[in-house]
Parts: C-alpha cells; structure tokens; sequence
C-alpha cells in the first residue's frame, strides 16, 4: 500500500485513508502535546486535539483541515471525558492512539501540601487520565486493536525533593499502567509510559502551581535552586519523530525515557536499590515467618 502524503490544505494525497492513524491526544494546546499532534498531522494521521480551551486549537483546524478534530474538555470531568472519547471514536470511525498528555506539576514540601493541594494534583495527573483511559478501552477492546500512551514522567520512577505531590501522580500512573498492560494484552491492546526528563516547555513557566513556602524548608529550596541546570533541557520538537516511532511499533515498549540521561541515573539509582535490598534479605526473610524444613 502506498505511503500517505499530506498537503497543507487538510487532504490526504492517497486514497488508502484507513492508513491514516486516529489519535485522541489530551493536553494538545503545548508542550508535548502540540508537537505531537502536529507530528501526526504532518504526516496525514487524524487528531482529536483536546484543550481545556478549545480556541487554543484554531490554528490547527487552520492548518489542517478535516484532519483535526477540536475537543474541549476537563479531563477532571469523567462524564465530559466519556462524551469527547465516544465523539472522537464516532467522527473519525475508530481510535488508535491514545495519548494521555494532560497534566501540571505541583511545587512544594511535603508539610506544605494543603488538601487541595494533593487533591487536585491527583485529580488532573491520575483521574483525569484513568477516566479517558476507561472510556476509550470499550473501544479499543471492539476494536481488537489500539495503543494506550500515558505521559508520566522519569519522576514516575524516582523522586526528587520539593515535587512530592507530582511524583505521588505520577508513580500512581505508572502503576496503574503496569496493571493495565498486562489486562489488555489479550485484546491486542498495547500500553506505552513515556517518561520525559527534562524539556524545554512551557511547563514551569504556566503549568505549574505552588504551595504557601514554609520558610524552615528555605534552605532546601535554596539548594534545589543551585542544582536546577537550565542549560541542559531537552528540545520538545525532536520528541516528535519519538512519538511516531513508539505509536507504530510493532513492538512497543512498556516504558520508554525520552531524554539523554535518564537511563544512566536511573541504573545507578536502581544498582543501589538492590543492593539495599540484598543488604537487608535476612531481615525481609525473617519476616516470614517461621518455615518447615523441607
């Protein structure tokens, strides 16, 4: 079958449209999200692009025709998300890549968190994924076929200070997901955690919130401060071409880091959890409890 070709008016230059991947992709409005989508339109694959500002989107209906399909929503909202993931599945005829993208991180110290604090940092990063992700698995699972993307971060298998209540979200995610994966296998249905490190977004500048500061913690954030290394972010653009690679897997990857240098910090960081582990395994062992000699 011949490779689609996109032209800039929204038309797709071959006939063999079912090509075409349909993606649903939460959080389109920046960051990871735009190039994302944007990466899929340019190659003549179809997006529900999801905003919580639907006008954050127009450019894109532009740009690209009939291929985009602007959604407004919150992903908070469980009924609102249901609504946007059956409308996409009707517009387009199926659904093929789900990208759950949507989330913020929240600045502040353990003892600073509020309740609201946690609350809605778990209400967006964790709910608000798991209700797009059940709305699209009756789908998905019809459909004999799809591919779960859920954007955690490498923060969703380590942790560093100041961001706790972002990595609560995100190792929620991720252990949500792991389960998944192995549920759905069955029905042909692949789950991939992509883990940035990280990038050059927007994300500090407008998606983050903050506690009220503890000024006994001063001293910790001041160090923080020193260790951030603005000069070393990522490029986002060059997720794009990433995000295809793992969408058309054949193969996918349960998890995958996008970034230069998780890969070396996380080995050390998990060299030196085993090494714990196997430290303690006598203790762990006892805990047992007593065993008949077999």
């Amino acid at each position: 079958m011949p490779k689609q070709q996109y032209y800039g008016d929204g038309k797709i230059a071959s006939e063999e449209i079912n090509m075409a991947k349909t993606w649903f992709i939460t959080g389109a409005s920046k960051g990871f999200g735009r190039h994302w989508t944007e990466a899929a339109l340019d190659r003549g694959d179809r997006v529900a692009a999801v905003a919580r500002d639907v006008r954050t989107v127009d450019s894109l209906v532009e740009s690209y025709g009939e291929l985009v399909l602007p959604i407004e929503l919150d992903v908070t909202d469980r009924a609102a998300g249901r609504a946007a993931v059956a409308r996409a599945a009707e517009h387009f005829g199926r659904l093929d890549v789900v990208v759950n993208n949507a989330g913020y991180g929240h600045f502040g110290m353990v003892e600073e968190l509020s309740e609201d604090d946690i609350r809605d940092q778990l209400e967006t990063n964790v709910f608000g994924a798991l209700w797009i992700t059940q709305a699209a698995l009756p789908i998905l699972r019809e459909q004999r076929s799809g591919h779960l993307i859920q954007v955690t971060s490498e923060g969703g298998v380590t942790a560093f200070p100041g961001i706790g209540a972002y990595h609560a979200s995100k190792w929620a995610l991720e252990g949500i997901s792991q389960s998944l994966a192995q549920e759905v296998a069955a029905f042909g249905i692949k789950v991939t955690m992509v883990e940035p490190g990280p990038y050059g977004t927007d994300w500090l500048a407008v998606g983050a919130r903050q506690s009220k500061p503890n000024p006994a913690y001063d001293g910790v954030r001041e160090a923080l401060s020193r260790s951030w290394d603005a000069g070393n972010l990522g490029d986002a653009r060059a997720t794009r071409n990433a995000i295809l690679a793992v969408a058309d897997a054949e193969d996918p990857p349960l998890r995958i880091f996008f970034g230069k240098s998780q890969l070396e910090s996380m080995t050390q960081e998990y060299e030196a959890r085993l090494a714990t582990w196997k430290k303690w395994q006598a203790v762990s062992v006892e805990a047992f409890g007593p065993q008949d000699d077999l």
